[in-house]
């Protein structure tokens, strides 16, 4: 496995025909959230039912626990002083791990409720954490505490650390689960599994449009799948989207064109960008770590 499919030729731009998928580790339940630190040259990946964070080092190919209990962890982003930010499902918060390995709850509850379990982040360049809250870490007592909705809704919210600020920006989508912004940030993508609960829901990623205000609006169907779901995704600083999908990866060019394809011997859940030049693509899969290279490199901030 670990093979391209050229769809496109602008996908055959972004293949190297020399590089071959790599596994990393293997041993987890369910890999998930990937967020790549730079100053230190390693990865950070949650194990959801595992209810533990790994740690990737990249000088020496040594995976080890970086956190456990974890409040089965899913989602992980880098913030803008390098700080790891992780949604916990079971704790149903988002969380900040500060310089000194403290941890500080940053936001738990909406309206007075608490949330269903945060899945997805990403950080933006002005500093505001976005982050999806489907029900997947309360529907069972796997990768969460089963427990009934309090909000009784889906949502993707924005958080200004600096203030508190909370607010639902996405409130359209059954499940909201991975989401990005393009290189720009004039888009942001949303996947929504909401199949996952009713069968006949479209398997999409929706984009919508951002505004000067931090609002969003004029969603847009971007992509969609026949089998399977979309689940994690970055953005490439051509735009192009990288997306966990049936089968492997797709990568969708900026007008929604599938443009090329990977194939992983495991079902994918998410990726990110990495390595010194930021074009190291590592791969969440259900029980392992996967990377390759690749033509392309992360976009610098909405992909992280």
């Amino acid at each position: 496995m670990g093979t391209f499919e050229v769809l496109d030729p602008r996908f055959g731009r972004l293949v190297i025909a020399s590089a071959r998928l790599e596994h990393l580790w293997t041993g987890g339940r369910w890999l998930e959230g990937p967020a790549y630190f730079p100053a230190g040259r390693f990865l950070i990946f949650s194990d959801v039912p595992n209810d533990r964070l790994m740690r990737y080092d990249e000088t020496n190919d040594v995976v080890s626990v970086f956190r456990a209990p974890s409040g089965n962890g899913n989602g992980n982003s880098v913030d803008l002083e390098g700080r790891l930010v992780t949604c916990e499902q079971l704790g149903r918060r988002i969380t900040r791990t500060e310089h000194d390995g403290s941890i500080t709850a940053l936001v738990t509850h909406f309206e007075g409720k608490r949330f269903n379990s945060p899945n997805d982040i990403v950080v933006k360049s002005d500093g505001s954490v976005w982050f999806s809250d489907p029900t997947y870490g309360i529907d069972s007592d796997y990768e969460g505490d089963a427990a009934p909705s309090e909000l009784g809704r889906q949502n993707v919210y924005r958080l200004d650390p600096s203030t508190g600020a909370l607010a639902a920006m996405v409130t359209d989508r059954l499940q909201p689960n991975g989401l990005a912004f393009s290189p720009d940030e004039r888009t942001l993508y949303v996947a929504d599994t909401g199949a996952s609960h009713a069968p006949e829901h479209p398997r999409s990623i929706v984009a919508y449009e951002t505004r000067p205000d931090g609002t969003v609006a004029n969603p847009r169907t971007f992509a969609t799948l026949p089998d399977g779901f979309y689940d994690g995704f970055r953005c490439d600083s051509f735009g192009n989207i990288w997306t966990s999908a049936y089968g492997g990866l797709h990568c969708y060019a900026p007008d929604g064109s599938l443009i090329g394809t990977l194939a992983i011997p495991e079902a994918v859940s998410n990726l990110c960008f990495g390595g010194r030049k930021r074009n190291r693509l590592f791969i969440t899969a259900q029980t392992s770590l996967y990377a390759i290279y690749v033509n392309a490199q992360g976009a610098l901030r909405p992909g992280v």
